[in-house]
């Protein structure tokens, strides 16, 4: 019982027993969205879904449940309905779904329902228990008893025949509309064909919906595939590909005898079943008939109607909302309700031609003809004058009727299209769309406006344009889709692209026949099928094309050499091709002279840069200007010129966003950077050097892992020669502007340590405080509480920097904390921090202490002696006296590990002997020796 999704409304004859009522409402609900209308007799009752969006309702059965889906989500009035409930309905209810309302009748025990479409508006017949009628037991079912129309489908000798076998006779329409082959029946079933996509023996993709009350087949077919239908009794066999459409054997004429209208007399006439088109959305009706066969050969067009070609059945396009398609036995009605717009009874109502010599249509819609631009033994101002005048005219026309001809708009933008003029003629096809807006899915508008566009590198309004569904499966339309994804370097797509619109290849001027063949055969290279890109160049040098489009071909063809290992050839064409003086060509040409004798060694890299150099100001602005500065790039790179390199590469990167190329143009810049300042090409530079290349430069550092890298690479070589004001500025940089979360503790950690081997303790205590975040690795929350409480240390606030420690007992923290001890004085405490921090390093006496070491041993001897612990002492100067000698601060750690001069000493010359112990140096070696085992440096 569902609406199919492929059609609207359909036209059933009007119900004679309706309430009266329906009848007196329905000229004053005709253009409401939605208008409600009840009646009733002694059989049942009727409810209406009448105005444009009731129209379009959708009914569903769902068990004792009828859903009414209504495409608007302002809900109707059913407060009648409600409160006074059909009988046979139990309850009415409304619900909001996406997009639409839906009514909810639930039927009592017993109850029917029954739904079909007439006179624009959808009814429902709603049956008490015991009022269903009764079907005619004489009625032979036009559907087969499982439900299923069988589909036998036979593909001969480039035809495809479909035969339909239903179980009794059924009306049929068949015609060609909209890229696509409608097959229309006038009886709801389900078809032995996939839903969609492609069916066994049929070339087009194929879609098939059921209505209330009839079933619908469409096939993609190409504009000129011709159809047939052939039926008899119940069997209908339509063929794609056969015989042209049928001749008329319907007749047409006016019809004054009332309001004006048109009549069709067409026997076994059935029903109109109305219509939307899935690719352009407009309204259109299919006039079913019995067999046999009888189609409309012709074409009329009025303002509000057209009735277009048949091979079956009649096919009629709606301009107008309330048009109305009456069938009275063997006669087709169409009019609207005050009649249709028609001319002097003594007119034709076939469509204008063109007058005598104007630019006529061509065979596709996104071709562009040469003969357009014959001047017909007028001069070229003559010529567009006249078609202008005649073009201007119509335009006043169309002021006061929009549905007037556009036959003189479309010629002048043909003539001009034709001869060259793309920038006017999309002037006057976007003048026409603003005039009357439905032209938008006019087919030969939005490819002609596609082709122009194309052709002046509008390539994304082009692309709009040819992607319309007006224009799906036209050769025309692919030829150009083939040609931009070739501009932006889809070269599979291009491929693709050309070789659907093959067929339609030779019909354009020589000129594009040319630009075409060069953009196929570039794809074909880049692709790698160089015997087809050979084949390809051959059609176009046939073509007798203008100068510049065999230039240009030459290019690829030198390309083509190249990739055949033919250097030698492919430098003399592009040699000859540097000398034209067309810059476009010339430049392109130039740079592929300069790479390749570049690679043989015929140039020095500096004369290559100097010539490259020259080229980067001669043509700029797309691709080719992108080309010369990446190999300009790589040649400044191997020279070891490296600012010269990411210059060139970057200000072009980002000058040229939108152009083809420029993403592996940032790439390379990227890739450079990070050979520099990651795979340490830039390790050969001085420090400072490095330095203010990265700065110049550091908007390209990489945000991540790589970035972080990089910074730690740099700032460790600044570090290692003491540079620190230059290493925090980078760190912190990185901090404030680029990181965030656990990557941003990391470096802010790194430039707190600089900060405190600089002796700056307050930045770096900011440096830690202000890069605080949750979750951070044991290690590094470990490291960072070391750093913050050596700099609150540094600062005199000792309290503070032991609270901050806590119960971290970690090796960097027990530093600390000694250092801490120390300056308060607690010489025992501290004596045995610096002694567990030295551990069982006295084992290894044939290895020197270090700096730090030394400092450490000097501390825990004095501080035992100064707290008096002569054991401790005692153990000390065993442990470390064999150090002695080749120990830097000799004197100071004999006097140190003395226990007759230790326990004789005073507090005050003990306490001055360690003034002269820098662990602060030793903690500085040690960052440093840290940074370089981070960043995998050698030391």
């Amino acid at each position: 019982m569902a609406l199919g999704a492929v059609g609207a409304v359909v036209l059933a004859p009007v119900l004679t027993a309706a309430a009266p009522a329906v009848a007196q409402e329905a000229a004053r609900a005709a253009l409401d969205p939605i208008t409600l209308r009840v009646g009733a007799n002694d059989g049942f009752t009727r409810v209406e879904f009448a105005g444009v969006i009731g129209a379009r309702s959708r009914v569903r059965r769902d068990g004792d449940k009828v859903i009414v889906r209504l495409g608007s989500t302002a809900a109707p009035d059913v407060s009648r309905l409600k409160n006074d409930p059909p009988p046979g309905v139990d309850k009415v209810e409304t619900r909001a779904v996406t997009g639409a309302t839906e009514l909810i009748l639930t039927l009592k025990s017993g109850a029917d329902a029954r739904t079909g479409s007439a006179d624009g508006a959808v009814w429902l017949n709603l049956y008490a228990p015991g009022k269903t009628p009764v079907e005619d037991p004489g009625a032979r079912p036009v559907v087969p008893a499982n439900g299923v129309v069988p589909v036998a489908v036979k593909s001969e000798g480039g035809e495809t025949a479909l035969t339909f076998q239903w179980a009794a006779p059924v009306g049929a329409a068949v015609f060609h509309r909209n890229g696509a082959v409608w097959i229309v029946f006038d009886a709801a079933a389900r078809m032995s064909l996939p839903r969609t996509g492609r069916s066994p023996g049929l070339s087009g993709e194929t879609r098939w919906a059921v209505g209330a009350d009839y079933t619908v087949v469409r096939i993609a077919a190409a504009e000129g595939q011709s159809v047939s239908a052939r039926g008899q009794g119940g069997t209908w066999t339509v063929t794609l590909g056969g015989d042209d459409l049928a001749e008329s054997q319907v007749d047409v004429a006016r019809d004054d005898a009332a309001q004006s209208g048109l009549v069709a007399n067409m026997a076994g006439a059935r029903r109109a079943v109305w219509l939307t088109d899935p690719l352009s959305g407009d309204r259109f009706a299919a006039v079913t008939a019995l067999a046999p066969g009888k189609g409309y050969g012709g074409e009329r067009r009025t303002i509000d109607a057209a009735l277009i070609p048949t091979a079956q059945g009649l096919a009629v396009e709606a301009a107008a909302d309330d048009l109305t398609i009456r069938v009275e036995g063997d006669r087709v009605l169409v009019s609207r309700p005050n009649g249709l717009t028609l001319s002097a009874p003594s007119e034709s109502l076939e469509v204008a031609t063109p007058e005598r010599g104007a630019p006529a249509k061509a065979p596709y819609p996104a071709l562009i003809l040469a003969q357009w631009a014959d001047l017909h033994g007028q001069t070229f101002v003559q010529r567009h004058s006249e078609l202008q005048q005649a073009a201007a005219a119509e335009s006043v026309r169309a002021l006061s009727d929009p549905r007037s001809p556009i036959e003189a708009r479309m010629a002048l933008a043909r003539f001009l299209a034709g001869s060259g003029l793309e920038f006017e003629a999309i002037g006057v096809l976007n003048a026409l769309v603003r005039e009357t807006p439905s032209l938008q899915g006019e087919p030969e508008l939005r490819g002609l406006r596609g082709a122009v566009r194309a052709a002046i590198g509008r390539d994304e309004e082009a692309a709009a344009d040819l992607s319309a569904g007006a224009l799906a499966g036209d050769p025309s339309m692919n030829v150009w889709q083939g040609y931009l994804a070739a501009r932006r370097g889809d070269w599979e797509a291009a491929r693709k692209g050309f070789g659907a619109g093959a067929s339609a290849i030779d019909q354009f001027p020589e000129v594009w026949r040319a630009r075409f063949g060069a953009a196929h055969a570039q794809a074909a290279l880049e692709t790698g099928d160089l015997k087809a890109a050979e084949t390809l160049l051959a059609y176009v040098f046939s073509q007798g094309a203008p100068a510049e489009e065999q230039l240009a071909a030459r290019l690829v063809q030198a390309a083509l050499f190249e990739k055949q290992g033919n250097s030698d050839r492919a430098l003399a064409v592009y040699t000859a091709v540097g000398r034209a003086p067309l810059d476009g060509l010339a430049t392109p040409g130039k740079l592929g002279a300069v790479r390749l004798k570049l690679s043989k060694g015929q140039i020095k890299p500096e004369e290559a840069a100097a010539e490259l150099e020259a080229l980067k100001w001669r043509w700029r602005g797309d691709a080719t200007e992108l080309a010369v500065i990446r190999t300009l790039g790589e040649v400044y790179l191997s020279q070891g010129r490296y600012r010269e390199a990411l210059d060139a590469l970057r200000r072009a990167g980002k000058r040229m966003t939108n152009i083809k190329g420029a993403a592996e143009l940032q790439a390379d810049a990227a890739e450079a950077f990070r050979a520099l300042f990651l795979d340490g090409a830039a390790d050969g530079l001085q420090p400072v050097q490095a330095l203010g290349l990265f700065f110049d430069f550091r908007d390209m550092t990489p945000v991540g892992a790589d970035g972080d890298e990089m910074v730690r690479r740099l700032s460790r070589r600044l570090i290692d020669v003491d540079l620190l004001d230059q290493a925090a500025e980078l760190l912190k940089h990185q901090v404030d502007t680029r990181l965030d979360g656990v990557a941003k503790a990391q470096v802010a950690t790194d430039l707190a340590t600089v900060y405190l081997m600089d002796r700056q303790a307050e930045k770096a205590l900011q440096a830690i405080w202000s890069s605080r975040t949750t979750l951070l690795p044991t290690a590094m929350a470990s490291e960072r509480r070391a750093l913050e409480a050596r700099a609150l240390m540094e600062l005199g606030r000792y309290d503070h920097a032991l609270e901050t420690l806590d119960r971290d007992v970690s090796p960097a923290a027990q530093e600390v904390r000694a250092e801490v001890l120390w300056k308060q004085q607690k010489w025992g405490e501290a004596a045995k921090l610096y002694d567990q921090r030295l551990g069982a390093r006295f084992r290894d006496v044939a290895t020197p202490l270090t700096v730090e070491e030394e400092a450490r041993v000097i501390r825990a001897g004095t501080g035992y002696s100064l707290a008096g612990d002569a054991a401790a002492l005692a153990r000390l100067s065993a442990n470390y006296r064999p150090f002695i000698e080749k120990a830097r601060a000799a004197a100071a750690l004999r006097v140190a590990l003395d226990p007759l001069n230790g326990a004789g000493a005073s507090g005050g010359d003990l306490a001055g002997l360690t003034g002269g112990v820098d662990t602060f140096a030793g903690w500085v070696q040690t960052m440093k020796a840290d940074f370089r085992k981070q960043t995998g440096a050698k030391s």
